[in-house]
């Protein structure tokens, strides 16, 4: 009778021991995420606000902790281009695309090559960022930009043309470069086109008569 008690016992204590240890793991856990969540937070209002170091210490903590975390890398990669830093860059947005392949890290890889001067690197990363994600004028736009340099003026006015097609809120600017595009082909005709739809789409914003104009800030390019 005696043995049938401690056995009892001891069952007991088992299954209290178990709850216990699934108890702190969970509580672990969502310490864990915790920590993380408030560790975004501070990178991305530290980006936003030009901190650079502070965001880079959060970022790099996350990895230490997430090492396959393919958006810190990503971000991260975004911060040194903030900071010229290309090398590093491309670096960090390389390591993303190998955990994580995406049309977004081959885009920011080609951004940087193009600014770098290298454009046959630049042209491979805006074409494979396109086989991924075809349907985003962004990236045509950044390759027609890349083919320009190149002298390839035919594929310049094809993915504009495609940008164009591709962009539901028809954006004047695509409109220009195209229509610019057009004129240096000598094709004057489209150029023409190009720019009176250009005229269509900002009839319905023009300032009234006698309006004094507001000077804008150009916007600046987010990677």
């Amino acid at each position: 009778m005696l043995g049938l008690l401690v056995l009892i016992i001891i069952g007991l204590a088992v299954v209290f021991h178990r709850q216990t240890i699934h108890e702190v793991a969970s509580e672990t856990k969502i310490k864990f995420a915790d920590k993380l969540d408030r560790l975004w937070d501070i990178a991305q209002e530290s980006l936003r606000e030009k901190k650079y170091l502070r965001a880079e210490k959060a970022l790099l903590t996350i990895l230490r902790v997430d090492e396959r975390n393919a958006t810190a890398y990503n971000r991260l990669g975004i911060l040194y281009a903030k900071q010229q830093a290309y090398a590093d860059a491309i670096e960090c947005f390389e390591i993303a695309q190998s955990l994580e392949p995406s049309a977004s890290s081959l885009h920011n890889v080609g951004l940087i090559y193009y600014e770098t001067e290298k454009y046959d690197k630049a042209t491979l990363a805006f074409e494979q960022a396109i086989a991924m994600e075809e349907g985003v004028p962004s990236r045509h736009v950044a390759y027609a930009k890349v083919q320009e340099k190149l002298g390839h003026k035919k594929k310049v006015i094809s993915s504009l043309e495609r940008a164009v097609e591709l962009d539901e809120r028809k954006n004047p600017q695509s409109l220009r470069i195209l229509a610019d595009a057009y004129e240096r082909d000598g094709d004057q005709i489209r150029a023409d086109l190009a720019r009176d739809e250009v005229k269509k789409l900002l009839a319905p914003h023009a300032t009234p008569t006698g309006t004094p104009k507001q000077v804008k800030q150009p916007r600046k390019v987010v990677m």
